[in-house]
């Protein structure tokens, strides 16, 4: 990659939600908006590299897109007027942008579509990079996003933070995107690779992003220590031939443990400053009891297994139920572990992680005939590479 297009991704994920809130917030037209960013960011990769880099590139792109915008929109005098109007701003505009967010994250729009228009209008992300990185057609990107923005426009969706009693179920539903997001950066469930380091970085951005805008919102500042927290650890995920490492055999010494102490610090300052902790941040609190521990053998399971009957509690899940046996097997053994697993076949016999892990079980028990079939199975429900590499080892060894 080049110089300018270093400095113009960088300009990207940096300011594209500015510029499409900006305009946004005085066209009205979200669609507009962002294709007039997108337009700008097209012409800056024909352009930079002959011309060399902006000093400012974000007033560079807003330049760009306040001109096409009068082009497009020339017989539109209303528009022409406004946009005329406009300077960049010297400060962010942290409202605009929040306001933005949870436009694209509105629960009238399918998921995919949240996603998708989040990566687009939000990070700048190109219709072909979103496409590749959840491995579907750029077709069926370019689909979802355009009826995203036309449902946006059809059914009056408002662009504003919610107020009031809808304000908690909408922040669920950002936070929840992007999760999703890190989620699948962080192991991927289709693809040739296993980690996808620029949706985790995507998914990073947007978790400080909203936690800067809303510093009192408990949950927000939940997920961003909970991805910092699994970032940490990244150098010991994978070895030298790109092979999944489990936690019980990650080189620590490769964990970031000055990021860890930092994560555990905000997680700290939001659960004292909160005394009901939510979902993410039990979640955060669960991996920062793997990440304090000096070593595997000191992992304090009983807490674990706290945690998890309190995640419970407020987010019930079959997952989660069996990534507390997971823990109960640490802290009381295989066979009563076993007999909680038991319980969730018929709720996660299409999840390779449940067959993975029932097949350890077993091995445990001296069960080794039933063990193989159960890594078999989770072997034919696994796309990721880095996961059935693990698979066919353990059946090779067997």
């Amino acid at each position: 990659m080049s110089d300018a297009q270093e400095a113009l991704a960088r300009a990207v994920r940096e300011h594209a939600g500015r510029l499409a809130a900006a305009l946004v917030n005085l066209l009205g037209d979200f669609s507009a908006a962002e294709d007039l960013v997108q337009d700008a960011v097209e012409t800056a990769l024909r352009r930079w590299p002959e011309e060399g880099v902006p000093e400012r590139p974000d007033a560079w792109l807003f330049t760009v897109a306040r001109r096409r915008g009068l082009d497009v929109l020339r017989r539109e005098a209303t528009y022409r007027a406004k946009l005329a109007q406009l300077t960049w701003p010297v400060l962010p505009e942290p409202d605009d942008r929040l306001r933005l967010v949870f436009t694209c994250c509105h629960p009238a729009l399918p998921r995919e579509a949240q996603v998708a228009l989040t990566l687009r209008v939000v990070c700048g992300l190109t219709t072909a990079q979103i496409a590749a990185a959840f491995v579907v057609p750029e077709t069926t990107v370019a689909q979802r996003i355009t009826r995203a923005k036309r449902k946006i426009a059809d059914a009056g969706i408002p662009y504003r933070i919610p107020r009031g009693e809808e304000l908690p179920s909408r922040v669920h539903e950002v936070l929840t995107v992007i999760y999703l997001l890190f989620n699948e950066g962080y192991l991927a469930t289709a693809g040739e690779q296993a980690h996808r380091r620029d949706l985790v970085d995507d998914a990073e951005w947007l978790a400080a992003l909203l936690h800067g805008l809303m510093p009192d919102e408990p949950e927000a500042g939940g997920l961003l220590a909970l991805i910092r927290l699994h970032r940490a650890r990244t150098a010991a995920r994978f070895d030298a031939d790109g092979r999944i490492v489990l936690l019980a055999d990650q080189d620590r010494a490769l964990w970031n443990h000055g990021a860890i102490a930092d994560a555990v610090r905000l997680l700290t300052r939001t659960a004292q400053r909160h005394l009901s902790p939510g979902p993410y941040q039990l979640q955060a609190a669960i991996v920062a009891c793997h990440a304090e521990a000096p070593r595997w053998e000191e992992t304090d399971w009983e807490q674990i297994v706290i945690l998890y009957d309190m995640l419970l509690l407020l987010a019930p899940s079959a997952v989660t139920r069996l990534h507390r046996a997971i823990a109960v097997r640490h802290a009381q053994g295989p066979g009563v572990a076993m007999a909680e697993l038991d319980q969730l076949g018929d709720a996660l016999d299409r999840y390779g992680l449940f067959h993975a892990t029932r097949a350890e079980f077993l091995r445990e028990l001296g069960r080794q005939d039933e063990a193989q079939e159960a890594d078999r199975r989770a072997l034919e429900q696994t796309e990721n590479p880095a996961q059935q590499a693990l698979l066919e080892e353990r059946l090779t060894w067997a």
